[in-house]
């Protein structure tokens, strides 16, 4: 009797200890699961995001298009305009084919550099000299190329300065709310920035830093939007040698080499 219970005793540990394995294999199958459909949900925004900002750069190509019909083009013209052309079927293939997060990174990357090539094609056309080579707007990359630098209430509480255009300039400096990208997430329309770490190759193809890790983690380690070379010279050169600015400047042609948006001290 003593070792029919000490079997059965034995065979309820086994099915206890099966039963727990079981439990913990159908967890981590949900868990993967939903994984799996966070990764789904997210790339779906991200790629509803991509093409957003590829049909607004292809309607700012559009209007290029047509502001040039009829026009004769100098050969640096030319060359930017090409470079429009180029970025913009660069940023459509890279929108078609996002599988990770980090694949947008080069759908804001060709984009970025599309809208500086079409500034640059209506100054030469305009006689002008090319533009300083500034980031997009913060706010929405969209907006095109920011005309100065405005105080930002970061999530952490901490006042930074970031590249605005020249409508959300007006808005801040009137103490008004910028119009900030907005994207849906779990069902809440939230500001790019606070929209999850995925978003982060978003910010860091425009801007050069993974401003979203910083925003969401808090991490001190951010020191402004120092990453990319926004000179205007080093690898945007026209056929005819013309070339921006040799360092960062604001709208009125003052460096920000020392306190503005790009290598300064932002109090941390």
């Amino acid at each position: 009797m003593d070792l029919f219970l000490q079997i059965m005793v034995l065979d309820i540990l086994v099915l206890m200890v099966a039963a727990a394995g079981l439990a913990v294999i159908v967890r981590a199958v949900r868990r993967g699961r939903h994984r799996k459909l966070k990764l789904e949900d997210e790339l779906t925004a991200l790629r509803k995001l991509a093409f957003e900002d590829v049909t607004a750069f292809g309607e700012d190509v559009t209007r290029l298009d047509t502001e040039m019909t009829g026009r004769v083009l100098n050969e640096g013209a030319a060359a930017d305009y090409h470079r429009v052309l180029d970025s913009y079927e660069t940023a459509k293939l890279a929108g078609d084919s996002i599988v990770v997060p980090d694949d947008l990174g080069r759908v804001a990357e060709a984009i970025e550099d599309g809208r500086y090539a079409i500034a640059c094609v209506r100054a030469r056309v305009a006689g002008e000299a090319l533009p300083t080579r500034r980031p997009l707007c913060f706010f929405d990359p969209r907006h095109g190329l920011s005309v100065a630098d405005v105080p930002f209430l970061a999530p952490d509480g901490i006042h930074r300065q970031v590249p605005a255009c020249a409508l959300d300039t007006e808005r801040v400096r009137a103490g008004a709310e910028p119009d900030a990208r907005k994207v849906l997430v779990e069902g809440e329309r939230v500001p790019y920035w606070q929209a999850g770490t995925a978003y982060g190759p978003y910010a860091s193809a425009y801007f050069g830093i993974d401003a979203l890790s910083w925003f969401l983690l808090g991490s001190l380690a951010f020191d402004g939007f120092g990453g990319r070379d926004y000179s205007g010279g080093g690898d945007h050169t026209g056929s005819d040698g013309d070339h921006a600015g040799s360092e960062y400047a604001d709208s009125a042609g003052n460096s920000g080499s020392d306190d503005g948006l790009f290598g300064g001290d932002f109090g941390l």
